[in-house]
């Protein structure tokens, strides 16, 4: 359990999908302490609805929805553009949505490589001068124990934009691993690029997965039974990320991986430095950030 008592009046946070879920749960949390909370979604007419579910939760006005499509560039960059005109802080960035599902983003990216990396890549990037001005400043990756079973096909990276081309059920499962082991190394990455800075990052296993709702119907019935064995409900599946978020003195940590509101080693593949910085330099030539 998460046992910091921060308050957070004055400061600003972004949580991205934080329409459902840990994301909302989080959301909730973060306002009922008085943060500004920016509700980061990809629908509408789903974060309006949460937008008014979570002030009345929280009792908190300081919650605002600015949509975020983070399979579409041009949307983050819209998203970026919009959020350093119209808010003076960032101080807590919590990469929260991932979908589990086949398709390609509005830029030919496979979804899962898309939506649950490379957006989240192009956010944070965007996002980091701001959050260097308001340090000492956190970003939080939400990733999953799923990456200790995933992989980096970096040929298919560069001649497919995809981490995988299946489209079989185990295929589908094994991307969404892939994808994940990508946020791990993205945050090992970071931490190095931000050393000095006082702005640190964490990544994370958040004990509870909303994954349902970001499948097909096929996959909800079978993720059924194993995400009620395995996951958490949202409030206990939240409090990992906001330890991250909030916990003092877990700054000399940055870069680590966190269950449970613990430090948790990682195999080798997930510390890799070498991959770790390939997937930074062909994620920024994907996006376009060079």
């Amino acid at each position: 359990i998460c046992t910091s008592k921060a308050k957070l009046h004055g400061k600003t946070v972004i949580v991205t999908g934080s329409n459902t879920g840990i994301g909302k749960t989080t959301a909730i949390d973060l306002a009922q302490r008085g943060a500004r909370v920016i509700l980061a979604c990809r629908c509408k007419q789903r974060g309006e609805a949460a937008l008014e579910e979570i002030r009345r939760e929280s009792g908190s006005s300081q919650v605002v929805f600015m949509q975020l499509d983070l399979g579409n560039l041009k949307s983050i960059r819209s998203f970026a553009e919009s959020f350093l005109k119209s808010e003076p802080r960032l101080d807590i960035l919590i990469n929260n949505a991932g979908v589990c599902l086949q398709g390609q983003t509005e830029d030919g990216f496979g979804l899962m490589f898309g939506v649950n990396h490379l957006g989240h890549f192009l956010l944070t990037n965007l996002l980091l001068d701001r959050l260097k001005e308001c340090a000492p400043s956190r970003i939080i990756n939400v990733s999953s124990m799923a990456h200790n079973f995933g992989k980096i096909d970096f040929d298919c990276l560069n001649s497919h934009k995809a981490l995988g081309l299946g489209t079989s059920f185990i295929h589908l499962l094994q991307i969404y691993c892939d994808s994940k082991l990508c946020n791990v190394l993205f945050n090992h990455e970071l931490a190095k690029r931000l050393r000095g800075t006082q702005v640190t990052c964490y990544a994370l296993h958040p004990g509870h997965s909303e994954l349902g709702r970001n499948t097909g119907l096929f996959l909800q019935i079978i993720l059924k039974p194993i995400t009620a064995f395995f996951f958490k409900n949202t409030i206990q599946g939240s409090q990992t990320t906001l330890h991250c978020a909030l916990q003092e003195g877990i700054e000399p940590l940055s870069g680590c991986y966190f269950s449970n509101c613990t430090v948790r080693d990682l195999f080798a593949k997930a510390r890799d430095d070498a991959a770790a910085k390939k997937l930074w330099e062909i994620s920024e030539r994907l996006c376009g950030l060079l």
